[in-house]
């Protein structure tokens, strides 16, 4: 069986843990085709161009911060599922994500490779219906 190409964005303004997540993913799932993008601007721009399946977002960036990002996304004809992916395990980042419009809340200095493998394959299953 065939998997469709999944169009991946990353946005977060650390470079090494975009490369790090780049690198989980594109190993564990061939078929996502992945891009990033270091702020707010950048993601808006990279959705335009490539409309994306997928979108990690982290929350605290120079600029539009990744709340305002996901919002203005979700306003948008597109739909992509939304996995905000943050260094802060505060109840009110959660709050607000959801809020937002993110489908998916990560933690990232407590989640694992398998533990992001895990989310993303059931975000994956929420694609295919």
């Amino acid at each position: 069986m065939q998997m469709k190409k999944l169009n991946v964005l990353i946005v977060d303004d650390n470079e090494a843990f975009r490369q790090s997540l780049r690198h989980i993913l594109v190993r564990h799932f061939p078929f996502m085709q992945v891009s990033q993008a270091g702020e707010g601007e950048g993601a808006l721009n990279s959705v335009a161009q490539r409309i994306p399946d997928l979108v990690f977002m982290d929350i605290r960036m120079p600029g539009k911060n990744g709340l305002d990002i996901i919002r203005i996304i979700k306003s948008t004809d597109i739909h992509p599922l939304i996995c905000v992916i943050t260094s802060f395990d505060l109840p009110e980042y959660r709050d607000a994500a959801f809020c937002s419009g993110a489908d998916h809340f990560i933690v990232k200095d407590e989640s694992t490779e398998a533990a992001i493998i895990s989310v993303v394959d059931g975000m994956l299953s929420g694609l295919a219906t």
